[in-house]
């Protein structure tokens, strides 16, 4: 039994070792599966056809299954080996990689002269431009101009899902990796790798020299030699993953040393992953040297202005690129398409400098620039450029331009024409535009005349300058309001508990009023102090934004505030202040009568407290003769206190007058 046993042993092993042999002559395993269908496109992929006879191929006449016992990629060179875990493990090394490298990526830290500009921006800000109230402040940050190309590299790792497009003619090298697919009678998907003698090995093929082949030419190299062995083919060639190279990153960058890139990578591309130039290094002298020779000298700027990449060349194995220091600095500031800090090469202008910085802006004074020169701070300091004038002149390192912003300029009103509003009680209204020095009568003209009805008595009359002006002075007075809320708790001390809460509730009130009132805007009317029945307008100058508006003449008087019948009267001829506050049923228990005020029409103010004295007390403007569209209104009365809360007040002063009394006769005695 033993013997049959071994002998059974034996012939097994004999099996599978044929069996072994026969898959490693073949090089892929014998699956049976359908043929796969491809198409060609110009970025790679190629197709041969061919024909063959019956039995040409194999033994059995049936169509060669070939696949790669390693990793099958489909016709777009994407893996389709799902089970193996080692293209997980790469990709998350990969990623694990960026972010090492984005973490590690220097920061670019600005030169002595970017933080002087900054510092003279700042300066230049709160000294010439400030910014009004309720404006939104801008950014004034003035940079090198090629930054903020650098910074969001340094911020990431740029290589990640990078794929580069393969050019036609690019030549393989040794450590290229080929993705081949073959269909038809034999199928087949290949990832191979050219060796070190620049060979490729396909199975039942034989090895393919591909090495200072074109990319272009490849397919039709690879299909001439399948040819040779297989009939009735198909095939589709493209690159996996392209070969490293080593280059060197010198000179004033910000990350000197060794760096490792594909073989597609081109200067700036290993440039900007080194950090980009440092703030000493120049964005306008990089070289690119290979052996002994320099065979570039790239140009930022050339990148940065035009998009000019033709200086940009493939890098070599062994390659190094090499910043130089950086030129001569100037700064162009203010109203520029462009504000920064330009690298001047010698000879480059004033002109130059404004063709990197776009121009000037729509609202720049085209007519001069301003330069401040480093060495001339002690002296003259600022000099004016007149343009175009000086557009032929050289810059020096460290002077700093600035383009004045001529909208922001207060100008003389007395050579502009008059755009005015016209409402109201008139012929024609509208907006019309004036002569410079148009008068309100000449609005008047423009507007075909008053009507009938017109009211002049009431006209209002707003002015842009004058609302500027009235909300500064409301503003003004809401802050003192504000700090008379916050500083009288602080100032008076409560005696009581109860006049603790009066306090609290009465700082709460205040602060609600302050809220309310911050939603009032002033108007910017301005008053024409006319008399009731004044049947012209005074001959007053116009300026730009004015409004007139004349209404119609009113036929009622209104009553308002702490009365018992708030409302509008019909006004009758002749009736009196106080004739209507009896209509209005009068003032009531907590009206402050003595405060009662008149709103005139015009804009005017009669009020009560003004025409009283030291022995007058009460409403004196009740026999005040009323105009149509005037406003009674009596306030409320502030501080008032009831007979309880008097009493109180009186016994405690009482109570504590006793008191000395009775220390006093103590003391005495």
């Amino acid at each position: 039994m033993n013997r049959i046993f071994e002998a059974r042993l034996s012939q097994g092993l004999r099996h599978g070792l044929s069996a072994i042999c026969v898959v490693a002559s073949l090089g892929v395993s014998m699956l049976m599966t359908p043929p796969a269908v491809a198409q060609s496109n110009s970025a790679g992929l190629a197709t041969a056809t061919g024909t063959i006879q019956s039995g040409d191929t194999s033994s059995s006449g049936a169509p060669l299954q070939l696949r790669d016992s390693g990793n099958a990629v489909d016709k777009t060179g994407t893996s389709n080996n799902k089970s193996d875990p080692s293209t997980a493990t790469a990709t998350t090394s990969d990623l694990a990689n960026g972010e090492r490298r984005a973490l590690d990526a220097p920061v670019y830290k600005p030169g002595e002269f970017e933080r002087y500009v900054q510092s003279y921006v700042q300066r230049v800000l709160r000294s010439d431009e400030p910014v009004q109230p309720g404006q939104p402040s801008r950014s004034n940050e003035v940079r090198r101009l090629g930054i903020d190309l650098i910074e969001p590299l340094t911020a990431r790792n740029d290589s990640t899902g990078h794929n580069p497009l393969v050019p036609a003619d690019y030549l393989l090298q040794s450590g290229d990796e080929i993705l081949l697919t073959i269909w038809g009678s034999a199928d087949a998907d290949l990832r191979l790798t050219v060796d070190r003698s620049g060979r490729i090995s396909v199975p039942r093929v034989g090895s393919i020299m591909v090495s200072g082949v074109r990319y272009a030419e490849l397919p039709d190299v690879i299909s001439r030699r399948v040819a040779q062995v297989f009939k009735n083919f198909q095939l589709s060639v493209s690159l996996g993953q392209l070969r490293g190279i080593r280059v060197f990153v010198t000179g004033f960058v910000a990350k000197p040393g060794v760096l490792m890139v594909n073989s597609l990578s081109t200067l700036s591309q290993a440039l900007l992953r080194a950090g980009g130039p440092a703030a000493s290094g120049s964005f306008r002298n990089v070289m690119l040297r290979r052996g002994r020779d320099v065979v570039a000298t790239f140009d930022l700027y050339d990148l940065l202005l035009n998009g000019d990449r033709s200086s940009d060349r493939l890098l070599q194995p062994d390659d190094v690129i090499h910043v130089g220091p950086i030129g001569p600095q100037v700064a162009l500031i203010g109203s520029v398409s462009r504000p920064a800090i330009f690298e001047l090469k010698p000879g480059e202008t004033v002109n130059d400098l404004l063709r990197m910085a776009g121009g000037f802006s729509p609202v720049a004074d085209t007519s001069q620039l301003a330069l401040e020169r480093i060495t001339d701070r002690a002296g003259t300091r600022v000099a004016l450029l007149p343009q175009p004038e000086s557009g032929n002149q050289t810059l020096r390192n460290g002077d700093v331009l600035r383009a004045y912003n001529i909208a922001e300029l207060t100008l003389s009103t007395l050579p502009q024409k008059k755009r005015v509003r016209i409402e109201g009680e008139v012929g024609k209204p509208g907006e019309y535009v004036l002569p410079p020095d148009s008068t309100i009568g000449d609005a008047l003209a423009a507007a075909g005349g008053l009507t009938s009805n017109a009211y002049l008595f009431g006209t209002e009359f707003n002015r842009v300058s004058v609302r500027a002006t009235q909300q500064q002075n409301y503003e003004r007075a809401l802050r003192d309001f504000e700090t008379e809320l916050v500083r009288a708790p602080v100032a008076e001390r409560a005696g009581n508990a109860d006049e603790a809460a009066a306090r609290t509730s009465i700082a709460a009130s205040g602060a609600r009023l302050l809220e309310k009132l911050r939603d009032i805007k002033p108007t910017g009317r301005l008053v024409l102090q006319l008399e009731p029945r004044a049947t012209s307008l005074p001959e007053m100058a116009l300026e730009d934004g004015d409004r007139l508006y004349i209404p119609a003449r009113p036929n009622t008087v209104g009553v308002f505030g702490s009365v018992f019948s708030a409302g509008s009267y019909l006004h009758t001829g002749g009736r009196t202040v106080g004739e209507y506050l009896r209509l209005a049923g009068g003032p009531t228990r907590r009206a402050d009568a003595s405060s009662v005020f008149v709103v005139r029409a015009n804009g005017t103010v009669t009020s009560s407290l003004a025409e009283s004295g030291f022995f007058s007390r009460g409403n004196q403007i009740a026999g005040l003769a009323t105009e149509p569209g005037d406003t009674i209104f009596v306030p409320d009365e502030i501080n008032r206190t009831t007979w309880v809360q008097g009493a109180k007040d009186w016994t405690q002063i009482l109570y504590q007058f006793g008191l000395g009394i009775a220390g006093l006769k103590s003391a005495l005695n």
